[in-house]
């Protein structure tokens, strides 16, 4: 058996969409964070329960990036191995436009 049919038939296309569901989610938590913090702010009175939503909105947004970067390093960290990518990995890249100066 061939390792391409242990593989789902759309795994790109879900790969695409994990990463799209970042931005969203970015949003969503910053949103979140301002309602909740708009409600408390109604509830209580208190001018600062909204700068509290808007604080854990931000936080709860920075912790999704941070889990997507640690996903995405995950993924990738067996590249600099790889031939193709092992001289740029070691040496960085070079633009071909310095060649000719």
């Amino acid at each position: 058996m061939s390792e391409n049919t242990n593989k789902p038939k759309h795994q790109g296309k879900l790969a695409a969409l994990d990463n799209l569901s970042l931005g969203i989610s970015i949003v969503v938590a910053v949103a979140m964070g301002f309602g909740i913090g708009y409600a408390l702010k109604q509830w209580t009175g208190q001018e600062w329960w909204l700068w509290i939503g808007l604080v854990w909105g931000f936080g709860a947004a920075g912790l999704n990036i941070f889990k997507a970067y640690k996903r995405a390093k995950k993924e990738y960290e067996g590249l600099e191995n790889d031939p193709r990518y092992k001289y740029q990995a070691q040496h960085g890249y070079k633009d071909s436009k310095e060649d000719d100066d």
